[in-house]
C-alpha cells in the first residue's frame, strides 16, 4: 500500500479494514530507513496511527497540518509523497528531518523548536477567518512540547475565541526524558480536561493512540464542533519496535547511521569535568531543558540527583529560575543547545546579566551542527553574545581546554559566563607556545606577517594552514583566544603587531570576533578580516562537508590568506 500512496487522497480511499498493514508496513520503513541514514526514530515510531487519521479526516493542504515538535512529521511525509525520498534523509541536498515548505505544499513551517505550533495556528486561523477561507488547522503537539510556555500563550488565545483548531495531544510521557512537571502530572492523573476546558478548548479523549479507527472517528467529532478542540491520546514512543520500546535513555527517540563513525566527543568531556566540579564545589546545580542525556548530565545526575532540575523544554524558565538560584548563594550551570539558548536571550540579558548573577552556560552543539539543518545550527550565538554587558564567552580548542575553561567559567562571580563547542569528536590536546595574558600561542614565527586568531576548534585547521603557507614562504603565527568576549586587550595590541589578522571562526561572520577585532585595530596598520561562516541559514550536510564548503578547513584558510596577500 506504502508505495502507492502519493498524496493524502490515496489515504482517505483505503478502506477501514487496510489501516492496520498501512501503520505495520510504515513502521518497517521507517526502521529500516532511519537507521541507514540517521533520524528521529522513536517520535516517528509513536506517530503512526496519529498521523494516517489525521490525513483520513483532513484534506491538506487546504486544511493545515502542523508539528510540535517537527521531528515527529517523517510519517506525514510519506503520507504526503515523498517516500521515495528518505533515502536522502537529511543528507545534503535531500530531505529535512523536518518539515519543509521548500519540499512540499503540505509543509508550511519547518518547526524544529519546540512549542510553537499552537501559535502558528492561532495566527493561521485568524488569517483564514479574516479571508473567509474554510480551511481548518490541525497542531499534532507532542514531545513534551507542552512544557514550554509559548504554548500556554498560545493556547489562551486559541481557547477565547471560536476559531476551530484541532489540537492533537500526542501524550508519550516524554522529550528526550520523561515528561517534567505539573501538567505532565495532571496528564497521568487524568486531570487535564479541566485545565483545556478552563482555557475554552472543548476536551475529546482519553483514546488509545495506536488505535486508528478510534483517532478518526474521535477527530471526525472534533472537526464537526467547528471550536477549538483537544483530541487527547495516549501513545508510546518507539512504538512497535522492541529496541525502542524498551530504550530507557529516550526511546531511539535519534539514532545515528549505521556504520557512523564514532569517538569521544566534546560532550563527553564536558560529562566528565562537570561531575568533577561537582564533587568539589556542593554549591554547583544543573539544569536541563529534557535534555538530560544529549547535553551529557547524566553522569552528574546519576552522582548528584539532588542538585539536577530537569525544567522541560522552557528554555526561557530555565535562565530566569538559574538566576533565583544565583541569588540564594548556588552557582547554576545550564547545559542546552547553541541553537536552544536564543530563545532565552531576553532571560540571559534581563534577568541574569542585569544582575551581574553568576551563571555559568554550557552551549553544545555550537557552531555547525550538520544533518539537522538550518534550525539548529549554533552559528548564532558567538555573534549575538558578545552584546551583553559583563557576559564571558570561551571558545575551547581541545579537551584539556574545555575542562581547563569550564572551571574559569564557574569561578566568575560576577556576571554570566558562556562555554561553547561543537558537535563533533573531540581530537587530541593542542600544546601552546606561550600563554600572554587570557590566550594561548599555539604556533609563533619570528616577524610573522600573518596572524591566524583561531576560535576554539578552528586551532586544527589554522595550525595546518600555517604549515602550508610556510611552504610559500608566508611566515604565520597562530593563537587561541580562549575568551573569544570580552576582546582582550593584550590580543589587540599583538594582533597589531601583524601585516594581515585572520579570525577564523565556525559562527556567522556577522558580529564575528573578526569584525570585534577589526573594530578595536581600527586606525592601525594591520589589516583585519572576519573569516566565518555567511549571515544566512545553511542546509543541513554533514559539518566536515560545510566548513569546507566555506572554506573553514586548512586548504580554505590557506587559499584565503594567499588571496589577501597577493600571492599566486
Amino acid at each position: 500500500m506504502l508505495a502507492d500512496i502519493t498524496s493524502p487522497a490515496d489515504v482517505r480511499a483505503l478502506s477501514s479494514s487496510d489501516l492496520l498493514g498501512l501503520a505495520a508496513e510504515i513502521r518497517s520503513f521507517l526502521v529500516s530507513k532511519v537507521h541507514r541514514t540517521g533520524g528521529h526514530l522513536g517520535p516517528n515510531l509513536g506517530a503512526v496511527e496519529l498521523t494516517i487519521a489525521v490525513h483520513r479526516v483532513f484534506s491538506s493542504p487546504v486544511d493545515v497540518v502542523l508539528f510540535d515538535t517537527g521531528h515527529q512529521s517523517y510519517v506525514h511525509k510519506m503520507l504526503t509523497g515523498r517516500c521515495s525520498d528518505f533515502d536522502s534523509l537529511r543528507q545534503a541536498g535531500g530531505m529535512s528531518g523536518y518539515p519543509s515548505a521548500a519540499e512540499s505544499a503540505h509543509d508550511v513551517v519547518e518547526n524544529s523548536h519546540a512549542s510553537t505550533a499552537l501559535s502558528y495556528a492561532d495566527g493561521l486561523a485568524k488569517a483564514f477567518e479574516l479571508a473567509g477561507a474554510d480551511r481548518r488547522v490541525v497542531a499534532i503537539v507532542g514531545d513534551g512540547a507542552l512544557t514550554g510556555g509559548m504554548c500556554w500563550e498560545a493556547l489562551n488565545n486559541i481557547g477565547g475565541s471560536t476559531r476551530p483548531v484541532v489540537v492533537l495531544l500526542n501524550d508519550n510521557g516524554r522529550s528526550y526524558d520523561p515528561t517534567a512537571g505539573g501538567f505532565a502530572a495532571s496528564l497521568l492523573n487524568g486531570s487535564a480536561r479541566g485545565l483545556f476546558e478552563a482555557l475554552g478548548l472543548a476536551y475529546i479523549g482519553v483514546l488509545d493512540g495506536h488505535d486508528v479507527h478510534a483517532v478518526e472517528n474521535a477527530l471526525w467529532e472534533a472537526k464537526a464542533l467547528g471550536r477549538p478542540v483537544v483530541v487527547h491520546c495516549k501513545t508510546v514512543k518507539g512504538k512497535g519496535y522492541e529496541a525502542a520500546e524498551t530504550d530507557e535513555a529516550d526511546r531511539m527517540h535519534a539514532v545515528g547511521a549505521c556504520g557512523a563513525a564514532g569517538g569521544r566527543t566534546w560532550t563527553d568531556t564536558f560529562s566528565e569535568e562537570i561531575v568533577a566540579i561537582g564533587a568539589e564545589r556542593p554549591d554547583v546545580v544543573c539544569l536541563t531543558a529534557a535534555m538530560l542525556e544529549p547535553v551529557g548530565l547524566r553522569p552528574f545526575s546519576e552522582r548528584f540527583p539532588e542538585r539536577v532540575f530537569d525544567v522541560g523544554i522552557a528554555e526561557q524558565h530555565a535562565v530566569t529560575s538559574a538566576a533565583g538560584m544565583a541569588m540564594g548563594g548556588l552557582h547554576p550551570v545550564v547545559a542546552v543547545y547553541a541553537t536552544f539558548l536564543s530563545r532565552a536571550f531576553d532571560q540571559l540579558l534581563m534577568d541574569v546579566a542585569l544582575h551581574r548573577l553568576p551563571v555559568t552556560f554550557v552551549l553544545d552543539r555550537a557552531g555547525v551542527t550538520g544533518p539537522d539543518g538550518a534550525s539548529h545550527h549554533g552559528m548564532w550565538d558567538a555573534s549575538v553574545l558578545p552584546v551583553v554587558p559583563g557576559l564571558r564567552l570561551a571558545a575551547p580548542r581541545d579537551p584539556a581546554s574545555l575542562a581547563s575553561l569550564l572551571r574559569e567559567a564557574v569561578r566568575v562571580s560576577d556576571g554570566p559566563s558562556v562555554v561553547r563547542y561543537p558537535k563533533a569528536a573531540a581530537g587530541a590536546d593542542i600544546p601552546a607556545v606561550r600563554r600572554v595574558s587570557h590566550f594561548d600561542v599555539l604556533r609563533e614565527v619570528p616577524d610573522a606577517e600573518v596572524l591566524l586568531v583561531a576560535a576554539g576548534p578552528m586551532a586544527g585547521p589554522c595550525l595546518a594552514a600555517a604549515d602550508e603557507l610556510a611552504s610559500h614562504d608566508v611566515r604565520v603565527s597562530v593563537v587561541d583566544p580562549r575568551w573569544t568576549a570580552p576582546l582582550d586587550p593584550h590580543l589587540v595590541k599583538y594582533s597589531g603587531q601583524h601585516r594581515l589578522v585572520l579570525a577564523v571562526e565556525d559562527t556567522t561572520s556577522t558580529g564575528a570576533l573578526g569584525a570585534r577585532l577589526g573594530q578595536a585595530l581600527a586606525g592601525s596598520a594591520a589589516c583585519v578580516a572576519a573569516f566565518a561562516l555567511p549571515p544566512r541559514f545553511l542546509p543541513h550536510d554533514s559539518r566536515a562537508r560545510i566548513l569546507r564548503a566555506h572554506g573553514l578547513d586548512a586548504a580554505g584558510i590557506t587559499t584565503s590568506v594567499l588571496k589577501r596577500l597577493g600571492v599566486k
